[in-house]
């Protein structure tokens, strides 16, 4: 877990980390050691009051990952699906 000394410094090294990485929601939680909800909450809601260029950056990100997630969730179900047959045939 990272450790920040104010709520602002969260949001705003938690924006950028998505912005340069072009992360998700999940990934920057995973990384930072907190929970995707407390991800979304700070950089929609509080990122807005506290530093809206970083907010309209990460929100052009979000809807890119809105818009690409049913992807990702096909790549994992079939992922998925491929381990377990390759399981049942050894």
């Amino acid at each position: 877990m990272i450790y920040f000394s104010n709520i602002e410094e969260r949001c705003e090294k938690m924006a950028r980390y998505l912005i340069d990485n072009k992360t998700t929601v999940r990934e920057t939680a995973k990384k930072f050691g907190i929970s995707k909800s407390t991800v979304h909450k700070d950089i929609t809601d509080k990122l807005y009051k506290i530093n809206l260029f970083l907010y309209n950056e990460v929100a052009k990100i979000l809807e890119v990952n809105k818009k690409e997630r049913h992807l990702r969730g096909g790549e994992a179900t079939k992922r998925k699906y491929l381990i377990e047959k390759n399981a049942d045939n050894t």
